[in-house]
């Protein structure tokens, strides 16, 4: 099974179809040759193995952000 964090764009490089999006606090470069709608800085991606797969709405992404971290704080905790 494989899931994705959601991640914000913040930078394009629309020549070499690279982002540069932020995932929990870390930057890292993704292609982004496989969505086919426009995209901006500020937008919310679901990234597979380096590879942008679906961009999704800030509601959703921001609403996973807040699972994920909450997940993280229970097992930083010892309760999971």
């Amino acid at each position: 099974m494989c899931f994705s964090i959601p991640s914000k764009i913040t930078a394009l490089n629309p020549e070499g179809q690279l982002a540069t999006v932020d995932t929990l606090g870390r930057e890292r470069h993704v292609s982004v040759h496989l969505i086919g709608e426009p995209l901006a800085i500020g937008d919310y991606l679901l990234i597979q193995s380096g590879f942008a797969m679906e961009k999704i709405s800030e509601e959703r992404a921001l609403d996973s952000l807040a699972l994920y971290r909450e997940i993280v704080d229970k097992m930083t905790n010892g309760e999971i």
